[in-house]
C-alpha cells in the first residue's frame, strides 16, 4: 500500500463527479428548497395558530386562509421537488457514477505491473474496488443529502428563531456550534478507528478468497482446522476494532443526548417566561418548540450520518491506497509502439535483481538473431524465468538495456510488446468462461473457424467436441474444469491464433502424454517457422532441434551451442543430459547428494 492524503481522496471523488454538474446543481437546489421549507412551514402554522387564536369564528377562514393556502402549495412543491431530487440523483447520477468508478479504478489495476499482483490477493483488490463503487456515492449521498441540506435548515432555523426571539437563536446557534466543534474534534480518532477496522474487514476478505482458491490443498494437507483459526484470529481483531469503534460512538451520542436534554430544558424555561410576560404568543411556543426538535433530530442524525461517513471514509481510503500505487513499470510519455521486421533479441549489459535480493544477471550480453530458436537450461533459480521476464518486461533492468530489432523495450509500449509475443506457460490459467472466448483469447477478432482451427492444430478439438457444449463449455474458475493436459492444449491453440513474430515456450508440452506430445510437438515446430522463439525446458529432449541452447548457471550463461557441441563440450549440459531422470533434469541438491 501506499500512503494517501485526504486531500488526494477528494481529489479522487471529485474526479468521479466531474460530469455530474448538472445534476448535483439540481440536488444542491432541492437541498436548498427543502432547508428552507425545515423553518419557513412551522413558521404557517405559527401564523395559522396566531391568527386562529385572535379570529372570531365567522372571520376564522378568511384569516388563516393565505398562510393555509401557502402551506398547502408547499407540500405540493416539496412532492415536486422529491420526485426531481429521485430522477436526476438515484436515476441519472448514481448508477453512472458507478460505472464510472469501477472503470476508472478497473484502468488504474490492468496498468499495475506484475509485482503488484504478487503482493496482494486478487479477492482483495476485486473488494477494494467494490468499495469504492459502494462507498464513494453513499459519502456524495450523505454530504448533500445530510450535511449540506441540514446545515442549511440550521442556518435558517436559527434566522427564523431570531425573528421570534434572539433568546432562541443564541441557544441553539451555541448548542450547533459545540456540536460541530466536538465533531470535528473527534473526527481524526474516529477515521483512524474506522481505517483500522476497514482494512482488517478486506484482510478477512482476502484471506477467505486464498482459502477458497485453494481448496484442494487446504483438504489434502488436512488444514480446514488451522484455515479456520487463522481466518477466526483474524475476524477477532476486526471485531475488537468494530468495538472500539462503536464504544467511541457511544460516548458521542451519549454527550450529544444529554447536551441536548439541557438544551431543551432551557428552551421550555425561555418560553415560559416569555409566554409569562406576553412576549411570546401561541404560535410562537408551537414554533420554538417544532424547530427546536426538529432542527436536533437534524444535527443527531448528522452524528449518526457522521458515523456512516467515516465508516466509508475509511473503506475509501483503505481501498485508493491499495488501487492508486504507483507502478513500478510505466511506459514513457513519449513511448510508441513496437515494429518487429526481424524479431532480433538483444540484451546489452544488462544488470538486474529482485528487491532485496543478490545480483542475477550482471553484465549480462546476447543477441539472439531473427528467426533463431533458442533453448535455456538450468537447474530451478538459475536465471532462465527471469530471462524471459525481462523480455516480456515483466521487470525493468537496473541497468544496461534489451532491445528487439533495436528498440529499446523501455521506450515502446507495454500493449505493443505484449501483442507482438506469444507465450505458452507451463501452468496455463483460463478465464471462467466458454472454450471459445479462451482459445479467442488469443487473437480478438478470430471467426469462430479461426478457433476451431487452432484448436485442431493444437489437438484440443478432439476432446471439446466431446463436451456437451462444445466449444460454449464453461472452464470454471482458472479452468479448473479441465485437466492441465487439456489446459496446456487450450494455450497452445491461443498461441497459434495469436501467431505472434516472438515465441516463448515454458515447457508448454510438460502435462501432456507422449502420443499427444509427439502431435503437438510437430504442430509447435510448424508455429516456430519464421518465428524467434525461445523454449525453457525441463525435458532436454524438447530441445534437441535447437539452433542453439543457452546453459543458465546463478545468473549466468555458462554455455552455448547446439546440442551435440554441447554434449561434445563434457561440460555442463553434458553433466544435465547424462543426469536426467525419466527425461526430466534433476534438482541441484540431489546431484549433490550423488
Amino acid at each position: 500500500m501506499n500512503d494517501i492524503t485526504t486531500k488526494q481522496v477528494i481529489s479522487f471523488i471529485l474526479k468521479m463527479l466531474r460530469p455530474f454538474l448538472f445534476p448535483i446543481i439540481i440536488v444542491l437546489l432541492a437541498a436548498l428548497i427543502w432547508a428552507v421549507d425545515v423553518s419557513f412551514s412551522p413558521y404557517l402554522i405559527k401564523i395559522i395558530i396566531d391568527r386562529a387564536s385572535i379570529s372570531a369564528a365567522d372571520n376564522l377562514f378568511h384569516n388563516i386562509a393565505i398562510p393555509a393556502i401557502f402551506y398547502v402549495l408547499i407540500l405540493f412543491v416539496l412532492e415536486c421537488i422529491a420526485r426531481l431530487y429521485n430522477y436526476f440523483f438515484e436515476i441519472k447520477m448514481i448508477p453512472n457514477l458507478r460505472k464510472n468508478i469501477v472503470e476508472s479504478s478497473i484502468s488504474i489495476l490492468l496498468n499495475q505491473d506484475n509485482s503488484y499482483y504478487q503482493n496482494n490477493f486478487s479477492g482483495s483488490l476485486a473488494n477494494k474496488v467494490n468499495d469504492l463503487t459502494n462507498y464513494i456515492p453513499d459519502i456524495v449521498q450523505i454530504t448533500i443529502d445530510r450535511f449540506v441540506s441540514r446545515a442549511l435548515a440550521l442556518g435558517i432555523g436559527i434566522y427564523f428563531l431570531w425573528q421570534v426571539n434572539i433568546s432562541f437563536a443564541l441557544l441553539m446557534l451555541t448548542w450547533s456550534a459545540l456540536f460541530v466543534l466536538s465533531s470535528f474534534l473527534l473526527a481524526e480518532k474516529v477515521t483512524r478507528f474506522a481505517d483500522a477496522w476497514s482494512e482488517l474487514g478486506s484482510s478477512i476478505t482476502g484471506k477467505m478468497v486464498g482459502v477458497f482458491s485453494n481448496i484442494m490443498s487446504v483438504r489434502l494437507f488436512a488444514s480446514k482446522y488451522q484455515e479456520k483459526l487463522s481466518l477466526l484470529a483474524t475476524h477477532s481483531e476486526a471485531v475488537k476494532a468494530e468495538q472500539r469503534l462503536q464504544w467511541l460512538y457511544t460516548w458521542i451520542f451519549a454527550f450529544y443526548g444529554f447536551s441536548f436534554l439541557i438544551m431543551q430544558i432551557l428552551n421550555l424555561h425561555f418560553l415560559v417566561k416569555g409566554r409569562e410576560q406576553e412576549l411570546i404568543t401561541t404560535g410562537d411556543f408551537a414554533f420554538v418548540m417544532t424547530v427546536n426538535i426538529a432542527i436536533a433530530n437534524f444535527l443527531w442524525m448528522i452524528a449518526k450520518d457522521f458515523s456512516q461517513f467515516s465508516k466509508s471514509w475509511g473503506r475509501i481510503t483503505q481501498a485508493l491506497k491499495t488501487i492508486t500505487v504507483i507502478p513500478e513499470i510505466q511506459d514513457q510519455p513519449d513511448a510508441v509502439d513496437l515494429v518487429i521486421k526481424r524479431g532480433e533479441i538483444i540484451f546489452n549489459q544488462v544488470h538486474f535483481y529482485y528487491k532485496n535480493a543478490e545480483p542475477i544477471f550482471e553484465d549480462k550480453s546476447i543477441i539472439i538473431k531473427s528467426g533463431q530458436k533458442v533453448g535455456l537450461v538450468g537447474y530451478s533459480g538459475s536465471g532462465k524465468s527471469t530471462f524471459v521476464n525481462l523480455i516480456l518486461r515483466l521487470y525493468d533492468v537496473k541497468s544496461g538495456k534489451i532491445s528487439i530489432d533495436g528498440q529499446d523495450i523501455r521506450n515502446v509500449s507495454q500493449d505493443s510488446l505484449h501483442k507482438s509475443i506469444g507465450m505458452i506457460p507451463q501452468d496455463p490459467s483460463l478465464f471462467h468462461r466458454t472454450l471459445m472466448e479462451n482459445i479467442r483469447y488469443g487473437k480478438a477478432d478470430a471467426s469462430d473457424d479461426e478457433v476451431v482451427e487452432a484448436a485442431k492444430r493444437a489437438h484440443a478439438h478432439e476432446f471439446i467436441s466431446k463436451l456437451p457444449q462444445g466449444y460454449e463449455s464453461l472452464v470454471g474458475e482458472r479452468g479448473v474444469k479441465l485437466s492441465g493436459g487439456q489446459r496446456q492444449r487450450i494455450a497452445i491453440a491461443r498461441a497459434i491464433l495469436k501467431d505472434a513474430p516472438i515465441l516463448i515456450l515454458d515447457e508448454a508440452t510438460s502435462q501432456l502424454d507422449s502420443v499427444t506430445e509427439s502431435d503437438i510437438q510437430k504442430s509447435l515446430w510448424e508455429l516456430m517457422q519464421g518465428k524467434t522463439t525461445i523454449v525453457i525446458a525441463h525435458r532436454l529432449s524438447t530441445l534437441l532441434h535447437m539452433d542453439r541452447i543457452l546453459v543458465f548457471d546463478q545468473g549466468k550463461i555458462i554455455e552455448d551451442g547446439t546440442h551435440q557441441a554441447l554434449l561434445d563440450k563434457s561440460g555442463m549440459y553434458k553433466i544435465l543430459w547424462d543426469s536426467q531422470v525419466g527425461g526430466f533434469l534433476p534438482d541441484k541438491r540431489e546431484m549433490e547428494i550423488v
